[in-house]
């Protein structure tokens, strides 16, 4: 019966996160090991060769990851200052590092500041850690021409006063796995590769609470091309916080969530069902629903007596409204020919903007492809506004997927100085992943 209630098709999949849309529909039970120390918070990672087993009726997979000290696929800070984030590169080829959702860390822009590490090379990038949030440590811009998939890692930076019992990341990534186990390299042809969902890197998980008990869940897109949505059967999933910036909370319609590749949704979650009872997690991609998990009630004493009460809305970016008048209007085409892949990418192309610190920027995004494409923005987060510019959704972002022949307007004050990049890319498996770039002096 779960599936025939959850079984959206591609185009409303896409839907979901491409425009308005996406409001309604966004209506591993170890914690990661990496805790900071004090302020500044040290975070030292590296860029290694790994198989790993991601199917059981296959041999383990060779593939370049983002590890950390801990078990898992996510590190932890505590709040702090700055960042000090060290970074190995093991691997036999030149690799970088952006950080999906910090805003303003113009020190660390892959590309058009910091270069590629290269191998056996060693850097720390030094950076501001302005929020808690959940972010995405993402070494896959200048990946696609290697020879192994780079999978990423998921930074939590924690809240100083959590309001929950529990604190879980629900990492999901794609691969197409040929039958000697290899994984077929995004933006390339995958041929007769069978396509595989992990959830933190295992076929599926459980988290299993007590009753009364308040989760904090963490889902994060690391796929490489996908826009996935997620239900949670019979619980309410309560949004908090998108992209690493909180939201104004409002309860997904339904449990679902629409994630592009890259986004962040942190939710929480009440345990309230009966003992004994397992409420599944459902992954659709726009061509079937499938199981990767379950929510379980154990039988343990409950955590409390009756459910807290609502939480609090999380600490809002301090810029709550953007005054658009007067904005600089740029035009942005999603058109593939104006934009370069990494390998090719000039840093002395012409920017799509150069604008005054502290500029309202208005950009209205076409896609004017045949296919769905995803865009990125780095170094600040947007407003999707309405169609009319009379106001926008309840949530900021930086990333957002648009149908094909969509156009969507976003809105972003300039509040941080320097050389940005922007990412775009077709939902396709071998679609390129593209770039441009801006500038804010």
């Amino acid at each position: 019966m779960e599936n025939q209630r959850f079984s959206p098709d591609r185009r409303a999949l896409l839907a979901g996160l491409g425009g308005a849309a996406l409001w309604p529909l966004l209506a591993g039970a170890n914690p990661a090991a990496d805790i900071s120390g004090p302020d500044p918070a040290r975070l030292d990672l590296a860029l290694r060769q790994v198989a790993i087993a991601l199917r059981t009726d296959a041999p383990a997979t060779p593939v370049w990851m983002l590890e950390g000290t801990g078990p898992g696929p996510a590190s932890r800070l505590r709040p702090a200052g700055r960042l000090d984030l060290g970074l190995a590169n093991g691997l036999p080829a030149a690799a970088g590092v952006s950080i999906r959702g910090l805003d303003g860390a113009a020190t660390a822009e892959p590309l058009l500041v910091q270069p590629p590490i290269p191998a056996g090379g060693k850097i720390t990038l030094t950076v501001p850690l302005r929020q808690s949030g959940t972010f995405l440590l993402d070494g896959r811009l200048s990946n696609e021409s290697a020879a192994r998939p780079l999978l990423p890692r998921v930074l939590v930076v924690e809240d100083d006063k959590p309001q929950t019992d529990r604190d879980e990341v629900l990492l999901i990534e794609d691969c197409r796995l040929k039958a000697d186990g290899a994984a077929a390299m995004p933006g390339r042809e995958a041929g007769d590769a069978a396509p595989l969902f992990t959830v933190n890197r295992l076929p599926t998980i459980d988290i299993t609470l007590k009753r009364n008990e308040r989760l904090r869940l963490r889902m994060v897109n690391g796929c490489q091309r996908a826009i996935v949505a997620l239900r949670i059967a019979d619980l309410a999933v309560r949004v908090m916080a998108i992209d690493s910036e909180a939201a104004e909370p409002f309860v997904a319609r339904d449990g679902r969530i629409v994630l592009a590749p890259g986004t962040r949704v942190d939710a929480l979650i009440d345990a309230t069902a009966p003992v004994g009872t397992a409420s599944p997690i459902l992954l659709h991609d726009g061509v079937a629903p499938q199981p990767i998990g379950r929510i379980i009630m154990s039988n343990d004493t409950p955590a409390r007596d009756a459910p807290l009460p609502e939480a609090a809305p999380f600490l809002a970016s301090p810029r709550s409204r953007i005054d658009l008048t007067g904005a600089l209007r740029i035009d942005l085409p999603l058109d593939a020919a104006q934009w370069s892949e990494a390998a090719a990418f000039d840093k002395a192309s012409a920017p799509v903007l150069r604008a005054a610190r502290g500029r309202i920027i208005v950009l209205a995004i076409t896609n004017n492809g045949a296919t769905p494409a995803t865009f990125h923005l780095h170094g600040h987060h947007f407003r999707l506004l309405d169609r009319l510019d009379d106001g926008w959704k309840p949530f900021w972002l930086d990333t957002l997927a648009f149908q094909s022949g969509q156009t969507q307007r976003i809105a972003f004050a300039a509040d941080f100085s320097g050389r940005w990049l922007m990412e775009m890319m077709g939902n396709g498996w071998s679609a390129p992943r593209k770039l441009r770039w801006y500038e804010i002096g």
